[in-house]
C-alpha cells in the first residue's frame, strides 16, 4: 500500500528516480532540479538546482550523486561541464567534467567509496573520493579502452575492455587498485564488438558477455554472443561451455558468489547452473525462457520468458533442484525479487509496451498478492536492502491474503492459462494439429518426431486456394496433397532470407531506440508491428 509519509507528486513529463546501491538514499530528477532523500525516513536531504538533468547515479553508500546533462557548446567553442558530482546531503558541487556521450558516462565508486573513477580517451582516471575533481590521483593508460568496471568487495579491482583493432583480438584485463603496473588477469578473444561485465558479490570472479553487431554465420540477426569466465586472482579463466547454439539471453550470479545460471540457445532456450569453475552442475531443461534471477538469499531461482514470450515463470528450489511452482505474468517487461526473497515483482513498462501498464506482486507460491494498473508506467523498483536483515527462508511460507486484485484478475497460479500454440489463419476452426515451439525445435534438431504436413505447412500454401481440392477415401473433402504456390531456387531463397534478416535487424534497432525513450515515427511503428510476420516467414523459409 502507498506509504503515508510519502507525498505523491504529478509531473506533465517523464521523471527518473534512482536508489543508491545499498538503499541508503534515493533521488529523482525533474525539469527544474534534482531532489535527494533519506530512503529510510523519506526526509529530504537537499535539492540540486540544475534543470534538465537527463540521468543521475549514486555512489554505493549514498554519499555522492552524479548528474549528466545534454552537452552544449560554449561561446569559445569548448564543451560544457555537463557531468557533475555533488555531495548528496548538502548539494555542494564537488567536481564537474565534460562528457559528450551518455554511453559509459557513469562515474564509478568502489564499494567503500574510497576511490572513484571515470573513463576518458585511452585512459581511466582515478581519484580519492574526498579529493574528487582535483589533480588526478592515478591513471590507467590503455590505448583504445572502451569500457571499464570497478569490482565490489573489500579488495577492489578494475576490469577494462579493449575491442578488436587492426587484426588484434579484443581483450579484457583486470588490475588491482591502485597497482596498475601488472595485470592480474588477461583474456583475449575475437568476435567482440561490445561486452557486458557481471561481477560476483565478493568481487573475486567476473563473467564477460561478448557480442558482435552482426552474426556473419547468418544464424542470428542479433549478432553472435559468447560468455567468458575470469578469476581476479589470475589463476583461472575459460570460455563458459554452452552446449546449445544461439545467443546468451541472460546470466546471473548466485548471492553466495560460487555459482551462476545462464539462459542460452535458440528458442526454446536452455537454462543451466554452473559452479565456480564454470562446470555445468544442473540443467533446468529446454523451454521458451530468456530471464534468470536468484532471490537475494540464493534459495530460489526464477527462470522466465518475457518480452515476446508468454510470461511463464518457473521457480526452482536451489537446494533440491526441483521445480516448486509455475505461474504466468503475461506482457511483463520487468521482473525483480524483493529484498526479503519472498516476493517477486513483475511490471509492464512504457515505452517497451504502451498498453496494460502496471505492476504486480507475487508470493513465491505463485499467489498474486497486489496489483496496480498505471496508465503510463516508466519505472518501478524495490528499495535495496541487505538480505541478511530478513530471516532465512528454510521452507516455503504460506501465501498471504491478497491485498488488492483488480476486477477480473485471478489470484492463483493455476487460473492463469497460457494461450497455447499459435494457429495460422488457414488452420483456425479446424482440428488440424499445430506444433509448439518446442516440437518444432525438437523435430529440426532430430530429437523428436517429424512434423505432419499440417503442422509444418506455412500459411498461404493450402491447395484449396488454387483449386487443388481432392476427396480422400472417406469422401469428406479433406486435402490429401498440397502444391506450393511458388518454388524458389537456392539463390532466390538465400537472397530472401538475407532480406528478412536485414528487416529483423532494423526492427531490433528500432526497439533499442524505443527502450531508450527516443521517439519513433508512424512508419517505424508500422515496421515494428511486422516483426511477428517476418519471423514466421523466415522460419518457414528455413524449414523448407
Amino acid at each position: 500500500m502507498p506509504i503515508a509519509q510519502f507525498s505523491c507528486m504529478l509531473f506533465p513529463y517523464r521523471v527518473k528516480f534512482q536508489y543508491s546501491k545499498y538503499g541508503h538514499a534515493y533521488g529523482y530528477a525533474t525539469n527544474e532540479s534534482v531532489k535527494v532523500f533519506d530512503a529510510a525516513t523519506l526526509t529530504q536531504w537537499c535539492e540540486i538546482q540544475r534543470p534538465n538533468v537527463v540521468d543521475l547515479w549514486f555512489s554505493p553508500q549514498g554519499s555522492y550523486v552524479a548528474t549528466w546533462e545534454r552537452p552544449t557548446k560554449l561561446e569559445d567553442g569548448s564543451g560544457s561541464q555537463n557531468l557533475m558530482i555533488w555531495d548528496a546531503k548538502t548539494a555542494q558541487l564537488i567536481a564537474s567534467f565534460s562528457q559528450k556521450s551518455l554511453n559509459n558516462w557513469c562515474f564509478q565508486w568502489t564499494d567503500d567509496e574510497k576511490y572513484c573513477a571515470r573513463m576518458v580517451t585511452n585512459e581511466i582516471q582515478f581519484w580519492e573520493s574526498r579529493a574528487c575533481g582535483k589533480s588526478v590521483w592515478a591513471r590507467l593508460k590503455l590505448e583504445g579502452v572502451a569500457q571499464f568496471s570497478l569490482s565490489p568487495g573489500k579488495s577492489p579491482a578494475v576490469a577494462v575492455f579493449i575491442p578488436e583493432r587492426k587484426g588484434a583480438p579484443a581483450i579484457v584485463r583486470m588490475y588491482s587498485i591502485p597497482n596498475f603496473n601488472q595485470a592480474l588477469s588477461n583474456k583475449t578473444f575475437f568476435k567482440a564488438d561490445n561486452v557486458q561485465m557481471f561481477w560476483n558479490d565478493l568481487g573475486t570472479n567476473l563473467l564477460v558477455l561478448t557480442q558482435t553487431d552482426v552474426d556473419k554465420t547468418g544464424k542470428s540477426y542479433y549478432g553472435e554472443t559468447n560468455l567468458y569466465y575470469l578469476a581476479v586472482a589470475g589463476n583461472f579463466d575459460c570460455r563458459v561451455p554452452l552446449d546449445k547454439e544461439g545467443p546468451v539471453h541472460d546470466v546471473h550470479w548466485s548471492p553466495n558468489s560460487k555459482e551462476f545460471a545462464v539462459v542460452y540457445g535458440s528458442m526454446p532456450a536452455k537454462a543451466t547452473l554452473y559452479d565456480h569453475r564454470a562446470c555445468a552442475v544442473f540443467s533446468f531443461g529446454i523451454e521458451p525462457r530468456n530471464f534468470v534471477r536468484f532471490n537475494p538469499q540464493g534459495t530460489i531461482i526464477a527462470i522466465a520468458g518475457f518480452g515476446n514470450l508468454n510470461g511463464t515463470i518457473d521457480l526452482w528450489d536451489r537446494k533440491t533442484l526441483k521445480k516448486i511452482n509455475t505461474f504466468h505474468a503475461p506482457n511483463a517487461t520487468h521482473c525483480e525479487w524483493s529484498p526479503c526473497s519472498r516476493f517477486l515483482m513483475t511490471a509492464t513498462l512504457t515505452p517497451r509496451l504502451r498498453v496494460d501498464n502496471g505492476f504486480k506482486m507475487w508470493h513465491h507460491t505463485g499467489c498474486l498478492v497486489y496489483e496496480e494498473a498505471v496508465e503510463e508506467l516508466y519505472q518501478v523498483d524495490w528499495r535495496p536492502e541487505s538480505a541478511s536483515v530478513y530471516p532465512t527462508m528454510r521452507a516455503a511460507s504460506p501465501p498471504p491474503k491478497p491485498i488488492k486484485i483488480l476486477p477480473g484478475k485471478a489470484t492463483a497460479a493455476a487460473s492463469s492459462k497460457p494461450a497455447g500454440a499459435y494457429r495460422p489463419p488457414h488452420l483456425r476452426g479446424s482440428n488440424a494439429p499445430t506444433a509448439t515451439l518446442y516440437q518444432r525445435e525438437a523435430a529440426m534438431s532430430g530429437r523428436g518426431p517429424a512434423l505432419s504436413s499440417n503442422q509444418r505447412k506455412p500459411a498461404g500454401t493450402s491447395g484449396a486456394k488454387n483449386g487443388n481440392k481432392k476427396n480422400n477415401s472417406g469422401g469428406n473433402g479433406a486435402l490429401t496433397k498440397s502444391t506450393p504456390t511458388t518454388t524458389l531456387s537456392p539463390e532466390e531463397k538465400a537472397k530472401k532470407i538475407r532480406g528478412l534478416e536485414k528487416k529483423l535487424r532494423q526492427i531490433a534497432e528500432l526497439r533499442d531506440k524505443q527502450s531508450r525513450g527516443e521517439q519513433i515515427d508512424a512508419a517505424q511503428q508500422q515496421k515494428l508491428s511486422t516483426e511477428a510476420n517476418v519471423m514466421r516467414e523466415l522460419a518457414a523459409l528455413r524449414e523448407n
